[in-house]
C-alpha cells in the first residue's frame, strides 16, 4: 500500500510538472534545477555565477529551505530576481514538488528572464524524485563529504545532467580523493560531465558558466 501511495504521489508530480514544462517552454527561459546535500556551497556558488552572468544574462532563483530566507538574502545582493519557497507549512518537505515551482514562477516573472534557477533543498534523495519541469539537473558534491556519496546515493547523480565537485580550494588540507569521487560519479553515471571548482576562489568556474550560457543560447536563442 506504502509503495501504490508513493507512485501516485509521483505520477501527480509529473502532471504538474508537464505544466510546468509547457510554462517554461511559452516563457522561453531556460530553467536549472541545482541539487546537493546542505553545506556543499550551493549558494556561494550561485552567487559568484550570478554576478559573472548578469547584466549580460537576465536571471532569477527560486530558493528551496525548510525554514529561514537566509540562502535568498544573500542572492537577493546580487541584483537577481529572487523568490524563496519554505516547505514548513507543508510539513516540512525535503524537497521542491512541481507545482510550487510553477506558482514560484509565475510569482517571480519570467516574462524577462533568459534562466531560471532551483536552488532545491539541501537533500541528495528526495529532490532526485521529483521532477519539476526542468531543463536540465545539477547536482553538486563538496570534497568535505566524501568520495563515496555518488555510490551511496546513486539517483541522484544517474538524473543529473551534469555534476559539480567544489571546494577544490581545501582539497590540500584534507584527506579526499579527487580522482576517485569523479570515477564514482562515472560508475553511476558514465558521460556525466564534472566541473571540479572552488566558489570561493573561483577555480574552474569559467567552465561551468560556459556550460550554462550555452545551454541558455540552445533553448532560448540568446
Amino acid at each position: 500500500m506504502e509503495i501504490n501511495i508513493q507512485k501516485k504521489v509521483l505520477q501527480a508530480n509529473e502532471t504538474e510538472a508537464d505544466k510546468n514544462r509547457k510554462f517554461f517552454k511559452d516563457q522561453n527561459v531556460f530553467v536549472l534545477n541545482l541539487m546537493s546535500s546542505p553545506g556543499s556551497g550551493k549558494t556561494q556558488t550561485l552567487c559568484k555565477t550570478l554576478t559573472k552572468l548578469m547584466p549580460g544574462m537576465r536571471v532569477g532563483v527560486i530558493v528551496g529551505d525548510i525554514c529561514t530566507t537566509n540562502d535568498a538574502d544573500r542572492l537577493a545582493v546580487t541584483g537577481a530576481k529572487v523568490t524563496q519557497i519554505n516547505t514548513d507549512q507543508f510539513g516540512g518537505d525535503c524537497h521542491l514538488a512541481a507545482p510550487l515551482i510553477l506558482s514560484s514562477a509565475k510569482t517571480l516573472g519570467c516574462e524577462d528572464l533568459d534562466l531560471l534557477i532551483v536552488e532545491n533543498i539541501g537533500n541528495l534523495v528526495c529532490p532526485a524524485e521529483f521532477d519539476i519541469g526542468e531543463d536540465a539537473k545539477a547536482v553538486m558534491l563538496s570534497v568535505t563529504e566524501g568520495e563515496d556519496k555518488p555510490l551511496k546515493y546513486p539517483l541522484m547523480f544517474r538524473v543529473a545532467d551534469i555534476a559539480i565537485l567544489n571546494k577544490i580550494d581545501l582539497l590540500p588540507y584534507l584527506d579526499f580523493d579527487a580522482k576517485l569521487a569523479v570515477n564514482n560519479m562515472k560508475q553511476v553515471h558514465p558521460h556525466l560531465p564534472v566541473f571540479e571548482i572552488s566558489a570561493k576562489t573561483e577555480q574552474g568556474l569559467e567552465p561551468w558558466l560556459e556550460w550554462l550560457k550555452i545551454k541558455v543560447f540552445e533553448k532560448t536563442g540568446r
